[in-house]
């Protein structure tokens, strides 16, 4: 056939835009379908850590960077919301496909190894963006928290839900049954979005684990949304920005490499 489409290749000569589409559409479907599950219980579960952290520690914080406690907190908590369920859409949608038998079903149509990894990130992104969204109107209505700086703080949400919708991707690919998804949600993804960073300021902590926390990526995004949201920062919002594209690149790198190979998917 002409321009060097050939009938079940897996590579096309140009972009299957109606199959990318179509995988984007389903990915969004997914999760909109349950959406109690995906995005309303994100907005209670940040609304209680925000309860109870100002009730429990902020009175005897005091100000954090130039700022109350729970204006600190609310971004990071916004960010973490975030990335979870980003990671929990991509690697959730493969590794259900796996179990139940039917991720050829996705392998199957002429979808490149590229336009797999564009489509299972725009559910990813798409969930990620409609939670920060319900998170952060929840912060303008009720405790007046508005966003200083829309652009970066837009950028870093994309990049935050790409970064770990990719691992997610990653995950679900190694993952052949849930409870290995779970240990790796569990002391994988969990932990480097608690030591980021979210709670606390990184100038806080001893010099050891400062520089611990700073090889963190996701440090970087949750700095980031951070500097977008309330105007402030620890580190330079150029360098979160650097870290977090090549971050992104490199872990999207790495899924469309074992969608290509069939890695722990083709029999």
């Amino acid at each position: 056939m002409a321009d060097g489409v050939k009938m079940g290749a897996r590579r096309f000569g140009r972009v299957n835009w109606l199959g990318l589409g179509t995988l984007a559409s389903r990915e969004v479907r997914r999760f909109m379908a349950v959406w109690t599950q995906t995005l309303l219980a994100p907005l209670v579960t940040a609304g209680l850590f925000l309860l109870i952290f100002t009730i429990a520690i902020g009175p005897r914080r005091g100000d954090v960077m130039g700022v109350s406690f729970t204006t600190f907190l609310a971004p990071g908590i916004l960010m973490m919301a975030v990335i979870q369920n980003a990671f929990a859409n991509t690697s959730s949608s493969i590794v259900i496909s796996k179990v139940q038998g039917n991720i050829v079903d996705t392998l199957m149509p002429p979808l490149s190894a590229g336009e797999l990894v564009l489509g299972y990130l725009a559910g990813g992104v798409g969930r990620g963006l409609l939670v920060a969204m319900a998170i952060g109107l929840g912060l303008l209505v009720f405790l007046g928290i508005g966003i200083q700086h829309p652009v970066w703080a837009l950028s870093f949400v994309i990049l935050g839900s790409a970064f770990l919708g990719g691992l997610g991707i990653l995950a679900g690919i190694y993952a052949n049954k849930f409870d290995q998804m779970a240990a790796i949600t569990n002391f994988i993804v969990t932990p480097l979005a608690f030591l980021s960073g979210t709670f606390y300021s990184v100038d806080a902590l001893p010099p050891v684990l400062g520089a611990i926390t700073h090889f963190n990526p996701i440090f970087y995004l949750i700095d980031g949304a951070r500097y977008g949201v309330i105007g402030v920062s620890d580190s330079n919002p150029l360098l979160s920005l650097g870290v977090g594209v090549g971050s992104t690149l490199v872990v999207c790198l790495i899924a469309w490499l074992m969608l290509a190979r069939g890695y722990r998917l083709k029999a």
